[in-house]
């Protein structure tokens, strides 16, 4: 294996550690799953700006947190499908950072209320539901994930090590 090949391997996997444990943070808070959702680890939606490495890092990461904190297997595919668009979304607008934190957005706006109708249950009417999970997206991507831009683009030789 070349070195830049385990260096993308171990961002990746870094990624997908840092996604579960905020995850794990949120839902000891009750705000990983539900209707009303803020997922910490949704703000590092954002790192596909920095690479592209990050965007298997979240989807593992989303994968692995979804099956960890006892999400429905239905879940865990569509859930993560909605990471990986989202991730893939903001690496597209990389060059627009201001603007690369709105697919996550969307993407689970869109897939996550079906999830929890279908999957859970849920009998809100689908509008609802996408907006509580959408306005959640708003805080962790569009908020948080703007302040986390900021602070890697103030951190000398972080955004290399990416």
């Amino acid at each position: 294996m070349k070195q830049n090949d385990a260096r993308k391997l171990a961002v990746g996997g870094v990624i997908a550690a840092l996604y579960v444990a905020l995850t794990y943070i949120a839902a000891a808070f009750g705000l990983a799953s539900g209707a009303i959702q803020v997922r910490l680890s949704e703000a590092l939606t954002i790192l596909p700006v920095f690479t592209s490495t990050a965007v298997p890092g979240l989807t593992v990461g989303c994968v692995l947190a979804n099956l960890l904190t006892g999400c429905a297997p239905w879940d865990v595919v569509f859930g993560s499908l909605a990471t990986l668009l989202g991730a893939v979304g903001t690496r597209l607008l990389k060059n627009k950072p201001y603007f690369a934190w709105i697919p996550p957005v969307v993407a689970n706006a869109i897939i996550v209320p079906f999830v929890l109708q279908k999957v859970y249950g849920v009998e809100d009417a689908w509008w609802y539901l996408a907006l509580t999970v959408g306005a959640g997206e708003v805080i962790a991507c569009g908020i948080l994930g703007i302040l986390l831009y900021h602070s890697i683009k103030k951190i000398p030789n972080l955004k290399s090590l990416l």
